[in-house]
């Protein structure tokens, strides 16, 4: 007996009605970008590992999936390396390429090898399947696609201001409500140069943005397990865990970072986005979240994250400004801004609400019963003239029991059959049946284009 075929853990089948779900989304994407300016690129689903390793921290560059090298890899590799079982040293050796993490790291190596035939700043977005080698959980995956938008070659914070109308936008559209959270790495920079920790940025970043998922005191446990001293992480509690409006914060923020420069610049940056965001009607809730560091070590600047208000789940969307990126590929003083849809868990959103437009996930609208060569024959045209008119319209390819064909129609809720039989033919006309209703009419080619349109 074969064995039951089956599929990587954290990876997904899609549907036909599921694909119709996620081109919905990406459409919708799509279409709000566009209307801001962005043109579409792609890059490849590999990359070089030289252009990955080191751009996302160590704990990216452990979920990195790498890829073999092709023919005999093991003929350069010694003895001793073999029986080592260094899995980190021996897939150095033999793997060359990875698997992409994100796109952001790919549109920076794609700027710098593209320069001279780009206009900047450059609005570019892509819509591209990503591979994590993460543990597979709830709306957590190992391939999934991103919706980027990044704005490179431009310093000014109208882009952030931008980005942000682009995600209320966008999920006005869907009709979730969410939280958008907003923070700078300055103002995190600052506050650990306030706690005399200024060496340990990367680690406590780390630890603070996993604080809605592990709590205070596990976020505490890590960070003392990084070396910070208990008094430092007991500076940090007040502000991590600071209340009050966004305006608030910002005062708060002011007297607390007042010995910080970078700080400072900081607060001065997140307070003009703000600004500038009460004045735009936008419909989400924006919120200053000190607790919110994107563990990601190319973010310089203002950072998003957006969460769901109805459904417990992650991230949906996030993003943030990273002044130095090109810079590793040879290509120093670009800055550049931007935000990622994850489309597998707003797919999983629109879902659980279950805020599909009907249009959105319809397949097709009419059937042509087949009764046979000439009642076949009669219908083509017809089909043709309502295919012609923007109607998703198929015919049953085979003569088989009316029975049959009429349970296909409901199986894939067709709202309308056409039937067509000898007298149907005399008349020059098409039985149009109404699915939904069970009504029934004789019309004409014209009449029934109407009607299936109405």
């Amino acid at each position: 007996m074969a064995t039951k075929p089956s599929i990587p853990k954290g990876t997904r089948d899609f549907s036909p009605i599921e694909m119709a779900k996620r081109n919905y989304i990406f459409n919708t994407i799509r279409e709000t970008f566009h209307k801001f300016g962005y043109q579409q690129i792609e890059t490849p689903s590999m990359e070089n590992l030289s252009t990955l390793m080191g751009k996302y921290g160590d704990e990216g560059d452990k979920l990195l999936f790498k890829i073999q090298n092709s023919g005999d890899y093991f003929s350069a590799l010694t003895d001793e390396e073999l029986l080592s079982r260094n899995a980190a040293k021996l897939a150095s050796k033999f793997c060359e390429k990875g698997l992409r993490y994100d796109l952001t790291v790919p549109f920076a190596r794609y700027v710098v090898m593209h320069r001279d035939e780009i206009t900047f700043p450059f609005k570019r977005y892509q819509i591209q399947p990503v591979w994590r080698a993460d543990r597979p959980q709830k709306g957590r995956y190992r391939e999934f696609y991103q919706c980027d938008a990044d704005v490179v070659g431009s310093d000014s914070l109208l882009n952030e201001v931008e980005l942000v109308q682009m995600i209320d936008a966008v999920f006005t559209r869907f009709g979730v409500r969410v939280s958008i959270k907003i923070n700078n790495r300055k103002i995190l920079s600052g506050i650990a140069e306030i706690i005399g920790e200024a060496d340990k940025i990367v680690d406590i970043t780390v630890a603070i943005d996993k604080l809605d998922k592990i709590g205070l005191d596990n976020v505490n446990a890590e960070l003392a397990s990084k070396g910070i001293p208990q008094e430092a992480i007991d500076k940090l509690q007040p502000i991590i865990l600071l209340s009050g409006t966004n305006a608030e914060k910002l005062e708060t923020l002011k007297n607390v970072l007042a010995a910080s420069e970078t700080g400072m610049k900081g607060i001065e940056e997140s307070e003009f986005i703000l600004n500038t965001l009460n004045g735009l009607n936008i419909k989400s809730e924006i919120e200053l979240d000190l607790t919110l560091a994107r563990g990601l070590n190319y973010y310089t600047g203002a950072i998003f994250e957006v969460k769901a208000l109805d459904v417990q789940i992650g991230s949906i969307s996030g993003g943030g400004r990273y002044d130095n990126l090109t810079g590793v590929f040879g290509m120093p003083g670009v800055s550049g801004v931007g935000i990622s849809f994850g489309a597998d868990r707003i797919f999983d959103v629109l879902n659980q609400l279950d805020l599909y437009p009907k249009e959105a996930v319809n397949g097709t609208q009419l059937l042509f019963v087949n009764f046979g060569a000439a009642e076949a024959s009669y219908c083509l045209p017809v089909l043709a003239k309502a295919r012609e008119a923007g109607i998703r319209a198929e015919i049953y390819p085979d003569a088989a029991k009316m029975k049959k064909q009429m349970s296909y129609a409901n199986a894939k809720e067709i709202p309308f059959v056409a039937i067509v039989g000898e007298n149907e033919m005399k008349e020059g006309k098409v039985m149009l049946k109404n699915m939904v209703s069970g009504e029934q009419n004789l019309v004409s080619a014209e009449e029934l284009v109407k009607v299936v349109m109405n």
